[in-house]
């Protein structure tokens, strides 16, 4: 799976072929859910990877019975302290009162990090079995090709909580105008077949295979010439964003965080409380 001589703690960093770099989650014990820590050290193996010329490809997976439960709900305010971590793009702030604070610290570690692994020069695969639930959808959007168990399940929960949708908005570009809407007012769980019949996925293999199947299309992409590789990935890239991908983000962005803001001068809190979703975080928490 990986090489925890590294330097991570929260993931594994290892090159299971020639030209290629696998990458895996590796909190278990909490299904993969994203702490600070955690986004941090992916940021930087990504960074890693794009400074290595040997290496061609990435594949991004997931240790335990799951890909990603999301955000880690559970961190505490000192793991999630900015300060911690050396800021990675311009807005800073971190600690500002008011919304600026967290909508600075969501525009680097949410939408700003997805959307670097996005624009990440070489082509990258996500590997992804059991949960992939809200910010795990963030973490696999921006992956150029995503690979599938069967096992698998999709859902992004953000609009049950009274927020429009995860950070890195790619949901019409993933699953189209109509099913995006679907995707966020249901709240529902969808399964690999319904990602793969969407073409929100390329392939879904049986749990067993999931692994060899990725590395073994890792290693048919590696053969290619690097430079031919990232040119394109940037010509369809340019592709999305010729049609409006940036602007509609950023503008979802701005919409998520009014939401926030709505909820905390209504209830006192980011996200709405009378909800299914928040009565189920409640739950968890008490049960933490």
């Amino acid at each position: 799976m990986g090489d925890m001589a590294e330097g991570f703690e929260t993931i594994l960093y290892g090159k299971p072929a020639d030209h290629v770099v696998r990458i895996c989650l590796n909190r278990p014990e909490k299904a993969n859910a994203q702490n600070t820590l955690l986004l941090h050290e992916l940021n930087s193996a990504f960074d890693r990877a794009a400074r290595d010329n040997a290496v061609k490809v990435v594949i991004l997976a997931g240790a335990g019975r799951h890909f990603s439960a999301g955000h880690d709900l559970r961190e505490s305010p000192e793991e999630a302290d900015p300060s911690r971590f050396e800021p990675v793009g311009t807005w800073c702030g971190f600690g500002s009162d008011g919304q600026e604070g967290p909508f600075q610290r969501e525009k680097e570690i949410y939408q700003g990090f997805s959307e670097r692994w996005r624009n990440f020069s070489k082509p990258t695969i996500a590997e992804v079995h059991g949960l992939c639930v809200a910010g795990g959808l963030m973490l696999v959007w921006p992956c150029d090709i995503i690979v599938c168990s069967e096992d698998a399940r999709f859902m992004d929960n953000a609009v049950d909580m009274g927020i429009p949708g995860v950070e890195f908005f790619a949901h019409p570009w993933e699953l189209g105008p109509r099913k995006a809407k679907e995707f966020l007012f249901t709240a529902d769980m969808w399964d690999a077949r319904e990602a793969h019949r969407l073409g929100m996925v390329n392939h879904v293999v049986k749990r067993e295979d999931l692994e060899g199947f990725t590395l073994d299309l890792a290693r048919r992409i590696a053969r290619k010439p690097l430079f031919a590789l990232k040119a394109a990935k940037e010509a369809v890239n340019n592709a999305q964003d010729a049609a409006g991908r940036t602007t509609v983000m950023n503008a979802q962005f701005a919409l998520h965080h009014l939401c926030h803001s709505h909820n905390m001068q209504k209830y006192g809190m980011s996200i709405d409380p009378n909800s299914d979703g928040a009565r189920l975080m409640a739950g968890k928490a008490k049960s933490g």
